[in-house]
């Protein structure tokens, strides 16, 4: 008997749907509590009080959210449709603060001003642009921010008082879209400034704040490249505090001597790289966290004896926007983990107590029973070793479970070990094993190995996922013949790749806001962002490239994918323009396989809106149990 509408979910009027059947309702009865998980992360501590603001969702998108105590009251500032970017205070009083946001997913953020006496709004920015929510001044009395008004993909540099939005002023032009303010030196005479090409090459720049004048501070003579991931002026303004992998494999913390031109390494005998960090007020304390294996691993220097200080141990997890108090005592950050959803804490490095902030609802689930994550390596077709984490399904199954791989966006990303929430209801309920690969291209594991899928190299991070099947053979847990494939964004390519050379091996992909020809993407990806991804993938002006590209791209293979696929998009996406959907969705169709495809015409570069999300997950849920299980 068929279904009456009454029985089955009904998308929102915002979702576009082809080929996926009714689904019922008691997929979402099912997967309730799943859905309810919320998280929480530090946006900003109050310069005087010791309070902060935290981002949060309640409702249907993250919101600003002030929290005056640990484990006080999160009261909601902001009330938009819009999930919102972030938020920082004015750093010397703290009576306002500027926070950003897009519209419908398109990541061309807007500045404004939010006055805590009356909770008037202000707009900061021109209402078109692509804006970054800038950096503050010393003094606390101006904001450098970068904008692509001037030409639309050039990040030019503007300053701007935000007491007054007619004080807006272009202070430098540049050329590209890589392009970041990173600090103010103490006197608020010169900028520091971050210019990217990609994630192996990136310069130092300081700027005069009076004329705009541009004055390289890393040279651009070096081979290989260097890459600088950020700068923070010593308090005195003679040096610079950089994470740099120089002379290494991995980022170093170093400081930098504006005069000498020389640089002291502070964490050479740290076998990782450094990944974050922050400079206390009073310049005494960097806190900075090292990437280790996938997990994070907090850490503070005493700048003066260059030594670290003890702190007290925190789960294995991932450990990030870490943000001095401008008392120099408390050090908030944000902490996420396999059984733990992201919430947020301090220590103060006096007493050395941990308070915590925000204790996020899971949906009345006891999340300490989760999967943990698990370091599993192989040896791919080049003997390279590879690696990633699995997580095991609840003991309750027996026999051989099925898999889904799931392949992480980038290419330049990693997988680690957080906390997988919905994605929980895949092991707990329904006995699949999880795998999340980082392939050659990932980073975390030193530069050389972020550059061994470069340029004509692509496909060989598609023949590591080949080998990562080889091994799941031998598992004697694993199910070889019921395999699944996903990813978002670069892994929704490697979700598409893989389904064209290994349609054998698989049951099923899907591909979310991927890439499904990388000529094509490269002609219509934001202007912004163009020659960025050039330097990733190949620049497919040149003929020799454009062969290439065209020959590895899913959609030359589309003919090879035999197995049901699912394509998820969302009609804004700046970075991967829809186009990249609706061409593999009409060219698989000729294939004769099951093709869904869920559109959300609200939606950017993957799904904010917990309502569209929902809805994503039923319909996952559903060609899981339809395709993978069976």
């Amino acid at each position: 008997m068929a279904q009456t509408p009454a029985e089955t979910i009904q998308p929102n009027e915002n979702l576009v749907i082809e080929g996926i059947p009714a689904i019922p309702q008691t997929v979402a009865q099912q997967v309730a509590r799943y859905t309810q998980f919320r998280s929480a992360s530090l946006s900003t501590w109050h310069p005087i009080k010791r309070e902060m603001l935290i981002s949060t969702r309640f409702a249907d998108v993250a919101q600003v959210h002030q929290v005056q105590s640990p484990l006080g009251a999160r009261q909601q500032l902001t009330f938009y449709p819009e999930r919102i970017r972030g938020a920082s205070f004015q750093p010397t009083e703290g009576k306002y603060f500027v926070f950003s946001k897009d519209a419908g997913g398109n990541e061309f953020a807007q500045n404004y001003r939010y006055d805590r006496a009356t909770g008037d709004v202000t707009l900061l920015t021109d209402g078109v642009s692509k804006n970054s929510r800038g950096v503050w001044s010393s003094q606390g009395d101006r904001m450098v921010y970068s904008s692509t008004r001037r030409t639309g993909k050039d990040n030019d540099f503007y300053i701007i008082d935000p007491q007054d939005p007619t004080s807006n002023r272009l202070l430098a032009q540049n050329q590209g879209g890589g392009w970041w303010a990173m600090d103010w030196s103490p006197d608020d005479q010169q900028i520091l400034a971050l210019e990217y090409v990609s994630i192996n090459e990136s310069y130092l720049w300081t700027i005069d704040v009076a004329s705009g004048e541009k004055t390289l501070i890393t040279p651009k003579d070096q081979s290989p490249t260097v890459y600088y991931g950020g700068g923070i002026f010593s308090r005195d303004g003679q040096g610079l505090y950089v994470m740099t992998d120089q002379d290494s494999e991995f980022q170093r913390l170093a400081y930098y001597d504006l005069s000498t031109q020389k640089y002291t390494y502070l964490t050479s005998e740290i076998p990782w790289g450094v990944e974050n960090f922050d400079l206390s007020h009073d310049g005494k304390y960097l806190a900075f966290t090292t990437n280790e294996d996938g997990a994070s691993v907090l850490r503070v220097l005493d700048t003066a004896t260059q030594k670290e200080i003890p702190l007290p141990q925190l789960p294995v997890g991932l450990v990030f926007r870490i943000n001095w108090h401008r008392n120099s005592q408390d050090l908030g950050f944000t902490l996420i983990s396999a059984k733990s959803t992201a919430d947020v804490y301090s220590i103060n490095i006096k007493t050395q107590q941990i308070d915590r902030w925000t204790k996020s609802e899971t949906g009345g689930l006891n999340t300490d029973a989760f999967s943990d994550a698990e370091v599993v390596r192989w040896k791919s077709f080049d003997q390279k070793t590879i690696s990633g984490f699995l997580y095991r399904p609840a003991q309750k199954f027996t026999g051989k479970r099925p898999v889904i791989i799931n392949i992480h966006g980038g290419p330049e990303g990693q997988a680690r070990p957080y906390f997988l929430g919905r994605l929980n209801y895949y092991l707990n309920e329904l006995g699949a094993a999880m795998i999340f690969p980082n392939v050659r291209g990932s980073v975390g594991y030193g530069k050389t190995f972020m550059t061994l899928d470069n340029g004509y190299k692509r496909e060989d991070s598609v023949k590591d996922i080949g080998a990562l099947l080889d091994w799941i053979a031998t598992q004697p847990d694993l199910d070889q013949d019921r395999i699944l494939v996903t990813g978002g964004s670069y892994g929704g390519y490697m979700s598409l790749a893989v389904a064209t050379k290994y349609s054998d091996r698989i049951k099923a992909a899907i591909d979310i806001v991927g890439i499904s020809n990388f000529v094509t993407f490269l002609e219509r990806t934001e202007d912004y962002r163009r020659d960025l991804r050039r330097v990733e993938y190949g620049d497919e002006r040149d003929p020799k490239m454009r062969e290439f590209l065209t020959k590895i791209s899913p959609t030359t293979n589309a003919k090879d994918i035999t197995v049901p696929l699912f394509v998820v998009h969302g009609k804004n996406d700046p970075r991967v323009p829809l186009n990249e959907a609706e061409q593999m969705v009409k060219t698989v169709r000729k294939n004769g396989v099951p093709v869904w495809y869920l559109m959300a015409k609200d939606e950017g570069h993957g799904f904010s809106k917990k309502r569209n999300a929902d809805y994503q997950f039923y319909a996952t849920v559903q060609f899981i149990q339809e395709y993978l299980l069976k």
